[in-house]
């Protein structure tokens, strides 16, 4: 089976990095022509959490036309980039498995329309930070989860199949529901990180950020009892401390002066909060703040 992961931010770029430890089958797709020709004569280069270095020998190339049907496409493009993609998707053969990686809800249901048998979604829970063309750093220790949405699971089988105790799979059941408790994650760590421009530990270190943290818990423990149920604060200190010196990808997109995914993921949770009757006073406040930070006021 060929891999063809889409996307070279920095979760496409730590995936392939994994996946060609056990898969010599390996391509990643990227937007330039010279990033794919340094990465087929460098090699892609993990930093890993301990401070080692591991190389990979890998394809590199610009588009993803005419995949065999021996192959599975994981697309780790950020949402804003999708509709971009969806066209040559649509093309692919049908018995080609998808794995979706991105943040949020939006791509739910545009995903699912596609014409592909096979369809998965995955929450990507680990840290990382693309460094260059050629180089990405693991940042934190996390699992990926995948939830199949159309199809069965037997196309995604090869994941677990990695021995690195850095990269563990888990397969869960209802993707919308994994999507949702993601997006509630992300609203504790991004929207922070971004607007104070610090990276992920400090949202637990400053005596003042934490409080906020603890704050934006109730609130949404309110608005979402059921949801929340299997989220503990502590598993946000958790996740906070585990990804300490990662730079959150909200964040990187306000340093970067590239449109955030504030919309896909804060902007989802509140409607979905309005639609149960229930408002987020602290997490509107963040919305709007981000939205103002990145020049789009005017979206609510």
């Amino acid at each position: 089976m060929e891999i063809v992961v889409l996307g070279a931010g920095s979760i496409g770029m730590l995936m392939t990095s994994f996946l060609s430890e056990f898969n010599d089958r390996v391509t990643l797709i990227v937007h330039r022509e010279e990033q794919a020709r340094n990465l087929e004569q460098s090699g892609l280069v993990r930093k890993n959490i301990d401070g080692t270095l591991t190389k990979s020998v890998i394809k590199a190339r610009t588009d993803f036309y005419n995949l065999s049907k021996d192959s599975v496409v994981i697309i780790a493009v950020k949402y804003g980039q999708l509709h971009q993609i969806y066209e040559t998707l649509h093309t692919l053969d049908s018995s080609i498995p998808l794995l979706f990686l991105q943040n949020g809800l939006a791509h739910f249901e545009e995903a699912k329309s596609l014409p592909q048998q096979s369809i998965a979604f995955g929450s990507c829970q680990f840290g990382a930070q693309r460094e260059n063309d050629t180089t990405v750093l693991h940042r934190g220790q996390g699992i990926l989860k995948i939830a199949v949405e159309k199809g069965d699971a037997s196309p995604y089988m090869f994941l677990p199949d990695s021995t690195s105790p850095l990269f563990q799979v888990e397969f869960v059941k209802s993707a919308e529901k994994m999507l949702f408790e993601k997006a509630l994650l992300n609203c504790f760590i991004n929207p922070l990180t971004a607007l104070l421009e610090v990276k992920n530990g400090i949202l637990v270190e400053n005596p003042q950020t934490y409080k906020l943290l603890g704050k934006l818990y109730d609130e949404l423990f309110t608005a979402f009892p059921e949801d929340m149920a299997q989220l503990s604060f502590p598993d946000v200190e958790g996740l906070c401390r585990r990804t300490a010196t990662n730079t959150s990808s909200m964040l990187g997109d306000i340093l970067s002066f590239k449109p955030t995914e504030i919309e896909t993921i804060v902007g989802a949770v509140i409607e979905r909060a309005v639609k149960n009757g229930k408002r987020l006073p602290m997490l509107e406040t963040l919305y709007l703040l981000v939205l103002a930070k990145e020049g789009r006021s005017d979206k609510m």
